[in-house]
């Protein structure tokens, strides 16, 4: 969160000092110019300037006051909320209820005093008992009316601009406030009705006015006129202005926050605080960024359990239980005598080997080959080529993997044997075929793999490897399956029998 402004109540309380300011100079102004003439007429001139001494001396001292009491009702939750201290839920929902909807009851108490004007100027004027006139009895109701919406507009969205600037900060730092119940936020479509009418209807009407309104000894209609549109034109800008701003703000904020997820930053959150459609749609974006960061941990988290490669063959299937069958290169590995070894060592040390092993064996498979650990077994681990995109070549690149694994073993045991600590030997078995690949299980858990005939042998065949002494064994599927040039450095071994295969299996190692 922004570093709160301590005085934003007082901002609050003033934001509409200079909009009333400026419409009670401009109504002022207006009525000596335009009723003036009409108050001459009837006598009621000097009635009139004493009804408005009076009325700014008693009505306009209560609204502020009322203004004030009510702004300042809220300064101690704000505080609290400042100095971090808990408030009950009741009492903070009714201080943020209160501060929602405090743009509306400026707008009643200043709407209050400028309305009431009319009935208390009509009746001070009438109980002289000399005739108002027709003319009087409407343009000074009227000229009443326009300054007051002008003035009351501008307020409305100044004091918008402050609360949202200094006290929805602090309000609502872990709530959402288009979520607040009872309240009445301005809408988009009153937005643009408000401008429309102090922009359009209320200088046009004061012009308008001009046509039937006698003018002052020495004043210029076309002069005058240019000055009322003028005026009505430099609020009509202030409207824009405030109500583009409160407009173009959060749509600026929304657009920059998701070109940052375009580009895979999901760390971006809109800060901003409303209670309008553009607070709920704030909140639903960073509601929706938040469900993103969690979908990307749980992916992240996903595929360090099961494997990158094997993490987007699952996202990229139908989650359903099932498969299809691919020809494919399988190859296991597993250390020798490792169990053995373990029991000579603490837990913690058994398991640091381990890990030192295959995470020196997945770099070589998923880094450098393009392959896929698709599962650990104890000590060792199955390892899968041509699964899905990477179908092309799969047993020359099995078997490029396999050289690569024996070479990044000897550094191993370099690093081993500089430690005091004994060699690991491997045994390495790869054979090619059909498999069927896909989601075995249940619909409450599955388990991504590959099954078949194909599996079953290149596990036998590196089981082979203890037996005859090597480290690397395929079979003749995989030789058959390797391009031309791959296949010298191949030595032929007599045929082996292997369990689940009726007849021996031809298989090769590496030429010494």
């Amino acid at each position: 969160m922004r570093p709160p402004r301590r005085h934003a109540l007082m901002v609050t309380a003033l934001a509409p000092v200079i909009p009333h300011i400026l419409g009670s100079v401009f109504n002022i102004w207006y009525n000596m110019v335009i009723i003036d003439p009409l108050l001459r007429a009837t006598g009621l001139r000097d009635r009139f300037i004493s009804t408005v001494i009076v009325w700014n001396a008693v009505a306009y001292p209560i609204a502020v006051a009322i203004w004030l009491r009510l702004i300042f009702s809220l300064r101690p939750a704000f505080r609290q909320l400042l100095r971090d201290e808990n408030i009950a839920p009741e009492g903070l929902d009714l201080f943020r209820r209160r501060l929602v909807n405090l743009p509306w009851s400026g707008a009643v108490i200043s709407g209050i005093a400028w309305l009431l004007c009319i009935p208390v100027f009509l009746i001070s004027l009438s109980l002289t008992g000399r005739p108002l006139g027709v003319q009087l009895f409407w343009h000074l109701p009227i000229s009443f009316a326009v300054s007051g919406f002008i003035a009351i507009t501008q307020s409305f969205f100044l004091i918008e601009l402050a609360s949202h600037w200094g006290l929805f900060p602090v309000f609502f730092q872990d709530a959402r406030a288009d979520r607040l119940k009872g309240i009445r936020p301005i809408s988009l479509r009153t937005r643009g009705m408000m401008w429309a009418i102090s922009t359009g209807i209320c200088p046009i009407g004061s012009l308008l006015l001009l046509i039937f309104a006698p003018l002052s000894p020495g004043t210029n209609p076309q002069w005058f006129g240019f000055f009322v549109g003028t005026i009505g034109i430099a609020f009509g800008l202030c409207s824009a202005m405030l109500i583009g701003r409160s407009v173009a703000q959060p749509v600026g904020q929304l657009r920059a926050a998701a070109q940052a997820v375009t580009e895979g930053r999901l760390d971006v959150q809109v800060p901003l605080r409303r209670a309008d459609e553009f607070g709920a749609l704030i909140g639903e974006f960073n509601r929706m960024i938040t469900g993103l960061r969690e979908k990307e941990r749980l992916r992240r988290t996903f595929g360090v359990h099961v494997g990158r490669k094997v993490a987007e063959q699952i996202l990229a299937r139908d989650p359903g239980v099932g498969g299809t069958e691919q020809e494919i290169t399988v190859m296991f590995v597993d250390i020798r005598s490792f169990t053995a070894r373990a029991a000579h060592l603490k837990p913690h040390q058994a398991v640091g080997l381990l890990n030192e092993f295959l995470r020196a064996m997945v770099e070589v498979i998923e880094g450098e080959h393009g392959g896929m650990i698709n599962k650990f077994l104890g000590d060792g681990f199955m390892a899968l080529f041509g699964v899905g995109s990477q179908s092309h070549n799969h047993a020359d690149k099995a078997l490029a993997a396999g050289r690569s694994l024996q070479r990044r073993l000897e550094r191993l045991n370099l690093e081993l044997a500089q430690r005091g600590e004994a060699p690991i030997t491997i045994g390495i078995g790869i054979n090619t075929g059909p498999a069927i690949v896909g989601s075995i299980g249940s619909p409450e858990r599955m388990e991504f793999t590959v099954i078949g005939n194909t599996v079953n042998v290149a596990s036998r065949i590196e089981g082979l490897n203890k037996m005859l002494g090597t480290t690397l064994l395929l079979s003749k599927a995989t030789r058959d399956a390797l391009q031309p040039r791959k296949l010298s450095g191949l030595q032929a071994l007599p045929p082996q029998p292997v369990k689940g295969v009726d007849k021996p299996v031809e298989i090769f190692t590496l030429a010494s």
